[in-house]
């Protein structure tokens, strides 16, 4: 099979399935007397699951895999796709983290008026040294009164001491609830997320798809492998 043949199936350009060879996705292909790369249909069924591999993985986790089955560390190559399921069941869970947390808040009504930290340290449940942590982490942002120099805390801000404090109660570190707070703020409050939650969900279903996908492909390589090594 000349690069052409390879490359057709998958709408790529020669360049791309040489490039792909180079970079270890497929095995090395044996060359003619005038240099001429010579590919068979075992380098079909690796290029299929690369390509199969890359939307589940991303580029470089699925050409890590294939480098590892093509120099023969078919354990190393398990390895990565496991730690790339356990990349992936963290993002569920820190989903499933957020929807939790922004359920808990919903029932609540609108604060009115303004808090200083001590009430409101006291409604959390928490020392208001901790609302001074999360302040200079940039999670909450009280104002402060022109006159006595207290922190005041009003509505958007009793909602991000909440839900920093339901994600921190799920064992979420600081630097991991800061973009989740961003996102409440550019959104104007927890209601807009509700779109952005959906389609975080979409793209972790969408994922998973993808690495069954790539499974497969991958498992239908590795069986050709075996059954060549033994001929």
């Amino acid at each position: 099979m000349r690069p052409v043949d390879l490359a057709r199936e998958h709408g790529l350009s020669t360049q791309a399935v040489r490039n792909y060879e180079d970079a270890g996705a497929l095995p090395a292909a044996e060359r003619s007397v005038h240099g001429y790369r010579a590919y068979t249909p075992l380098h079909a069924l690796a290029l299929r699951a690369f390509l199969a591999l890359v939307p589940g993985h991303g580029h470089r986790t699925a050409t890590a895999i294939m480098q590892a089955v093509n120099r023969g560390d078919v354990q190393d190559a398990l390895l990565l796709i496991d730690e790339s399921h356990e990349r992936l069941l963290d993002d569920r869970r820190t989903l499933q983290a957020v929807e939790a947390a922004l359920r808990d808040l919903a029932p609540v009504p609108p604060e009115r008026g303004d808090v200083l930290i001590g009430p409101l340290a006291r409604r959390l449940g928490l020392r208001p040294a901790t609302l001074r942590k999360w302040e200079s982490a940039g999670l909450v942002r009280p104002r402060r009164d022109p006159r006595t120099g207290y922190r005041v805390y009003g509505a958007a801000d009793v909602r991000d001491a909440r839900l920093v404090h339901q994600l921190r109660r799920g064992g979420y570190l600081l630097e991991q609830i800061a973009p989740l707070i961003e996102q409440v703020r550019s959104a104007g409050g927890v209601a807009p997320l509700e779109s952005t939650l959906r389609d975080w969900r979409t793209r972790l279903s969408t994922r998973a798809r993808a690495m069954l996908k790539g499974a497969a492909e991958l498992d239908a390589y590795l069986d050709a492998r075996d059954k060549r090594a033994t001929e």
